[in-house]
Order: structure tokens, then sequence, then C-alpha cells
């Protein structure tokens, strides 16, 4: 259709527009001029072009048609307080395929709050003020994973709190209220995604509790839990709560399992994996949910086809059988042939706990003992990583927080419609998840101050940063560093729900802030070089200032697409001894 076709309908853009849309690009049309005359109609013909596609009705791709469950209809429920101690529940529900065998059959799981689950609500973690209509919609596709976990015969049990769009490393910023940790109800269980470390870790914690080998009171009950969860981690938001809670956490090679059904924040950093009670469970359910779906642009030429995905499970369980048969599944030798590398760097970032610290490397140095060939490596470039991770991804976040699809195509969430940044929008975060806020701030301050070459060297600097770590891979199988600074640190006063407080709002914003500086530091420059990294809890580490003491984890990180080598690292620790005996 012509320009000229287009404008002779009723034109909708007025000159007035037409110097606001000039005025948003910092330039001005001359008023009466022949310029103007053009550029209305040009904004004109736009508008209709425009309007054709405002008037199709969203389409879906059948590949991610819900498939029929058993019972029929996919219902679900909020459960109340008393059946969600934890608040780590967002929804509940019971979904599984009729009839569907696999190696997830009569396994349980939950899936992070903005994971696509047709029929129950996509929650982001954020309130409902921030979306057109003022609600939460209702997904009406399965995410990629979604549908892989019941086609393998698992059953979903609902979704799990999440940190408010996803956006903060520990567990106080969620729209509905502070997410506990299991192993100590008031203290953090870090985020993004809490609600799936919560409950993974109340198994755990209840074998634990049965077991006697952790004596210490609990409330009568912590709820339901799962035997897996699938989690998202942008900059360590799959690792971080599951080394707070004391279970693995796996953030996979960038573009081995598809992301499509997620809310993204940028899709150079957009990860999803499983978070496991164990070793064993990270593996099975990691080739469930891996490989190329067709739909995601993460993926590329190196991502396997799901039929050339490996058996990690299988493959780990043959690797220790050969172990056992040349007799070196023992605590002298489990390790022999792997080499272990400890990241010099990583044991040197701004406010990092002593206690953690040592204790993360004496967890290191056991592999020594197991027969592994353990050295420190260096690599200078990883004090920079976490400052290439935010000024590489920074200005895309706001785009994404807006709703704006990638510029690749991709399969975009159907109803999920924010509305546009305004007062309201900094009045219901900034004192809930001033994080989010900081992001659009700095992502303004970056474009005003040093233009769009600022991100562009960043990015030019992610190369090298992957190249760095790569070049490490070549003399070690793996790298050990820490994951959180410290354990985790009490709910922050005024967070936590009351009479006197019935949102949980807390007045003074740097009490939300500070007790998550620095928590990205080891984890955030593996999610722009793509490195899978998983956490793996090797103890306890004590609270500052308290007697309390939680979980500590250690990250195994290896080079991309080898998450093999990381599963059989933390498979031979285990040799060793369990972490919950330490």
């Amino acid at each position: 259709m012509s320009i000229v076709a287009l404008a002779t309908g009723d034109p909708t853009c007025t000159l007035e527009d037409l110097q606001a849309i000039a005025g948003a690009n910092n330039f001005s049309v001359k008023p009466g001029s022949v310029n103007e005359a053009a550029f209305l109609l040009f904004a004109n013909s736009f508008d209709a072009t425009c309007e054709a596609v405002q008037n199709l009705p969203e389409y879906e791709d059948p590949r991610l048609k819900p498939q029929d469950v058993e019972g029929g209809e996919r219902k679900y429920y909020k459960p109340a307080e008393q059946e969600n101690p934890l608040n780590a529940w967002a929804h509940k529900t019971t979904l599984r395929l009729p009839g569907a065998k696999g190696p997830l059959a009569g396994r349980t799981i939950a899936v992070k709050d903005n994971v696509s689950v047709a029929g129950l609500p996509l929650g982001l973690g954020c309130s409902p003020s921030l979306l057109k209509g003022g609600k939460h919609p209702i997904s009406t596709i399965d995410a990629t994973v979604v549908r892989r976990i019941l086609a393998a015969g698992g059953t979903i049990k609902g979704t799990a709190t999440c940190e408010n769009l996803s956006m903060f490393a520990l567990s106080y910023t969620s729209d509905s209220g502070v997410v506990h940790n299991a192993w100590n109800p008031g203290y953090a269980t870090g985020g993004s995604s809490s609600g799936c470390a919560a409950l993974v870790s109340i198994g755990e914690v209840e074998d634990a509790r049965k077991s006697g080998k952790d004596s210490r009171e609990y409330p009568l009950s912590l709820g339901e839990g799962v035997d897996m969860a699938v989690g998202g981690d942008q900059g360590g938001s799959i690792r971080l709560p599951a080394s707070y809670s004391g279970i693995y956490g796996l953030k996979p090679t960038h573009g081995l399992v598809p992301y499509t059904g997620i809310a993204s924040l940028n899709p150079m950093i957009d990860h999803t994996g499983p978070m496991t009670q164990t070793v064993e469970d990270a593996a099975l359910l990691l080739s469930v949910m891996a490989g190329y779906d067709g739909i995601d642009p993460r993926m590329s030429p190196e991502s396997p086809m799901p039929a050339q995905v490996p058996d990690y499970l299988s493959d780990l369980n043959a690797w220790v059988g050969d172990k056992e048969r040349q007799s070196e599944w023992t605590s002298e030798a489990a390790a022999k042939g792997l080499r272990i590398g400890i990241l010099k760097e990583a044991f040197e970032v701004l406010g990092l706990d002593r206690d953690v610290s040592a204790k993360v490397k004496a967890a290191a140095e056991r592999f020594t003992s197991l027969g592994a060939a353990v050295k420190e490596i260096s690599i200078p470039m990883h004090k920079h990583a976490a400052t290439i991770w935010t000024v590489a991804t920074r200005p895309m976040m706001p785009h994404f927080i807006a709703g704006n699809p990638p510029d690749m195509l991709s399969h975009t969430l159907p109803g999920l419609d924010p509305l546009p940044t305004d007062q309201n929008f900094f009045d219901t975060l900034a004192n809930r998840n001033p994080a989010v806020v900081n992001v659009l701030m700095n992502a303004a301050h970056m474009q005003r101050k040093y233009g769009p070459a600022l991100p562009r060297k960043a990015h030019m600097h992610v190369w090298e940063l992957r190249a760095a770590y790569d070049q490490a891979f070549e003399e070690v199988d793996v790298l050990l560093l820490p994951i959180n600074p410290t354990p985790g640190p009490k709910h922050p006063a005024g967070t936590v729900r009351s009479d006197e407080n019935p949102k949980g709002l807390s007045e003074r914003i740097m009490d939300l802030f500070e007790p998550a500086i620095g928590n990205t530091l080891n984890t955030s420059g593996f999610n722009v070089t793509g490195h899978p990294a998983m956490s793996m809890p090797i103890g306890w580490g004590k609270v500052k200032g308290e007697e309390v003491k939680l979980p500590i984890g250690m990250q195994v990180v290896a080079k991309r697409f080898d998450e093999a080598s990381i599963f059989k690292a933390a498979k031979a620790w285990e040799v060793g001894g369990k972490w919950i005996d330490s």
C-alpha cells in the first residue's frame, strides 16, 4: 500500500504530535514548512501501518501450545500463609500428562514465577499495578522447559516466588513479601530464584531434622516442598539462592537450555537451569531441559539438538562405575584425573567474609586429598568481571522492563504488557526493590553522559573476559571460587509484614540495598561469558554478629558446554564427606 493511499484515511497524528515526536529525538521541524507537511504525511502513514498490526490478534506458536493434563482443566490457587509459611509458593497446582512416562516420573517440580505455565498467572514477583489492566496475565503457553518436563513424566506443582522483576540477590523484595530460609526462617534465602531454593531445601531440612543432624528448633511445618525447581539466572540468581539454602543450583552454558516462554532481562545473560538437592538430580533435570527448540535466538550452532543432548546422569554414573572397578572411588582417589583450579582473584573481592573465604578454600583443597591435581589459577580479568557485566548489560534492561522484544526474533510472552515507567512505577518500587529503579537511572545516566560508546566498549571486553577464562580451562577442568560473600543475613527491619507495617515496606532504602552489595561479584561475569557454573553446598557459616549458622556454597565453573566436568567434580568431592556433616 502506498504512502498516499495510507494517508487518505482519517489522520490520527496532528502537528502537535509531530513536534512532540521530533522533540523526543532532540530536534524540531520548522512549523509551516514543506518538511513539516511531508513528515506529517509520513507520520500518519506509519501510524496506519501500526494500527493494522494493532488490530491483529496475538499469535502463539503451536510448539508452545499447552498439552492436555490429567483432570482436564488447569487449576491453581494461591496458598494461604498456614500452607505457605516460607512464602515460597506464588501459586500451587498439580499438572502432569496422562500416562506420561520418563526420567522424571514421580518427581515434583516448581518453576520460578517468571516462567510461563499455561493456565497460571505470570507474576514476576511484582505488583499488578505495574501492568496494564492492573492484574497479572494468565499464561496461555507453556515455556519450552515446562513442556519438556511434563513430557518426561514430571509433575509441575506450581510457580515459586521470585524477587521483584527478578532483580535482587536476596529474598525480601517480592511484592508478596519476604521468602524465608528453610534452615532458619527470618533469614535470607537469596534471590532472585528465592522461592525455588526454599522449596527444594525443605526436603533437606526435614531429613536433617529426622536424622538428628540438625537439632535446632523450627516452626512446626515448613509447608510442602518439591524435589526439583527451575530457576533463572542473569547475574547469579540460581547460584546465590542455592548457596544460601544448601542445595545445588546450575547456571548452564548460555544457549544450552532454551529460554523460550520465560520473562527476559537481557538475552545476552538470560539463563534457566536446575535447582536440586543432589548432583544426580541436577544432571537428570538438565538432560530433560536442554537442547535446541527452534525458537530461542539465544541458541547457536553450538547448541545441541535434543537428540544430541548428553545423558548427563548416565554419563556421571558410568564415570563413577569405572572408578569403582579401578578401586578409585575412595576418599583418597575419587578425584584422580581431575585438574582443579582455585581462582585467586575470586578470594580478593570486596566484602568477602573471612570465614566464608577460609571454608571455601578448605573445601577446594579437599580435592588434593581426593587425588586431584590442584593449583591456584590467576585470572586478573576476573576483578573486572562484574563491572563489565554491569556496563555491557545495563542499557538494555530498561528495554525489557518496558516489555520490548529483543532485536532478534523470539517468542514474546502473550498478555504481558507492562505500563510505562512513571511516578507510580517509582513509588511502587523505591521502597520495595530500589535495585529496579537504580537500573533505570543507571541506564539513563550512561546514555546522557557516555552515549553508546561505553556499552560498545564493554561488549568488546566481554570477549576478552571469555578468552581469559577459556585460557584457564586449557590448564584445568574446573575452577573453584566463592559465591555469596556471607551466609544469609537476617531480613532487614521493616521487610517482614506486621500489623504496624502490613505492606512490609522499608522506609530506609539503604537498609534494603546494603546487604546485597557485592553479592554478584563472583557470579555475574560467567553470565556474560556464558560459562556453566554451579553452586554446591560445602558446609556452614556463622551469620555476622549472631550465633545463627546457615549454609555456604562453592562455585564450580567449567568451559562452555562441559557441564559433565562440573558434575564429576561435585560428585567426587562428596566422597570426602557430605556438606551437612561438616
